[in-house]
């Protein structure tokens, strides 16, 4: 799992690299102009095939194979996690016969972390020392960020051939996605759709083997089924994580808030969060799971990993809001924790308008700018529509959006709610 990212809930949104009419048949003397240089036609073997056969793989054999070109960096977090999850996809397809294959293209700092990163791949790499083949293939390909895994097919003669989002297509359909044609990516999609169609709570959480939670107490067995007709947060996180470790207490708070609210309501109206693990051993699980006053999944239950895939969990903490009706309310629940605590029951979209609405009227009377404690610049009001926009708040860290004070200086911003106005002098001098 990663960690700390806003998820795109567009099931649809594959994002195809630009070709600019220049698509052409993976040839061997395409497939040399691309991946090797004059002086070199071949890519480095895996650690573990090179210390044993001590040889090198001709570019030219790569001719006839669906090919990953695979941007990545040891230094980076996300990329070692997404790591584990392709060695699994690309040996599982290996082991299947499959015609694929996946190139390394290092954005390491240095030689020692290039090695130590290959240590565990099973693939081939663009040697460290060449590097105007990676920097062409960056260009060629507009990497922006990592991990990116860019996929193409052997025939690669139309536009729609080329995809850029590898990485979001291992993450959402594992082996599934492969050969990565276009024709298979819409059958995914429409089985995608077909499920999310008749979602319910009960055939999201149960399995052929178990039709209950557990409560905090980790043995009495509490069924699914109660948890229809009400609000369910599924709560994806894991001890190991410092961001879900600083968000669960937050998170525990809301939750008691909400339901002490609910019961005053009355009408029978209720919230549940159930905890999915992805914690690495049976007593973090427990130990983590008795800080939280809900329900979770057993510890390693398949469901955890089925529930990840299905909604496309690329990073923890995440926290997935699912409606009374059993479908998908909003995969930004915890974004919407952070930005309006409490108030974001019941998460609907109807429910954020209005909310929006009452910060929009509420930043009217805010003040134009502030000094905060902790910072020595004036920090300016902005709000999306006037430089202002997504951001993590340097006071609180959490994700915030919208209205925002804001450093012009050097980009410094903080939650109007997290604003400590001080004088000037006593802004720096708190600094």
């Amino acid at each position: 799992m990663k960690v700390e990212m806003n998820l795109d809930n567009d099931s649809n949104n594959l994002v195809q690299a630009p070709t600019n009419g220049n698509s052409e048949k993976l040839s061997p003397s395409t497939l040399s102009s691309l991946l090797g240089s004059k002086d070199r036609d071949y890519l480095l073997c895996s650690t573990a095939a090179a210390a044993e056969t001590d040889q090198q793989v001709k570019i030219s054999d790569l001719e006839g194979k669906v090919i990953g070109i695979y941007f990545s960096a040891n230094w980076y977090p996300p990329c070692r996690n997404f790591n584990r999850v392709l060695i699994g996809v690309y040996e599982q397809l290996k082991s299947n016969g499959s015609n694929f294959e996946i190139v390394f293209v290092s954005s390491d700092e240095d030689l020692d972390a290039f090695n130590n990163y290959r240590e565990n791949m099973p693939w081939l790499s663009i040697p460290f020392s060449d590097l105007e083949t990676k920097k062409a293939l960056n260009r060629k390909y507009d990497v922006e960020s990592i991990p990116c895994l860019v996929i193409l097919q052997p025939d690669n003669t139309k536009d729609d051939d080329t995809y850029y989002d590898g990485v979001e297509l291992i993450y959402r359909y594992g082996v599934d996605a492969f050969p990565f044609t276009k024709e298979k990516l819409d059958e995914l999609r429409r089985e995608e759709k077909r499920k999310h169609d008749s979602q319910t709570v009960t055939n999201l959480l149960t399995n052929p083997e178990r039709d209950y939670l557990l409560d905090q107490t980790i043995t009495r067995k509490v069924p699914v089924d109660s948890l229809k007709g009400k609000t369910v947060g599924l709560y994806l996180s894991a001890q190991w994580c410092m961001p879900c470790v600083e968000f669960t207490p937050k998170l525990i708070s809301i939750y008691q808030k909400i339901k002490q609210a609910l019961q005053e309501k009355g009408g029978g109206e209720d919230f549940e969060i159930v905890f999915v693990s992805n914690d690495r051993d049976q007593s973090s699980f427990e130990s983590y799971f008795g800080t939280m006053p809900w329900l979770a999944l057993p510890f390693r239950d398949p469901t955890a990993r089925t529930l990840a895939k299905y909604f496309d969990v690329q990073w923890i903490p995440c926290l997935i809001i699912i409606g009374p009706d059993g479908k998908t309310v909003t995969k930004q629940g915890r974004n919407l924790i952070n930005l309006y605590q409490e108030n974001a029951y019941p998460f609907t979209d109807a429910k954020v308008e209005s909310l929006e609405k009452e910060l929009e009227e509420a930043a009217k009377s805010l003040p134009r700018s502030e000094y905060h404690a902790g910072h020595r610049h004036l920090l300016t009001l902005v709000s999306e529509g006037s430089g202002g926009g997504p951001f993590i708040c340097c006071d609180c860290e959490e994700q915030g959006s919208g209205w925002a004070y804001q450093c012009l200086e050097c980009g410094y911003e903080v939650h109007p709610r997290c604003i400590r106005a001080v004088t000037p002098q006593s802004s720096i001098e708190d600094r």
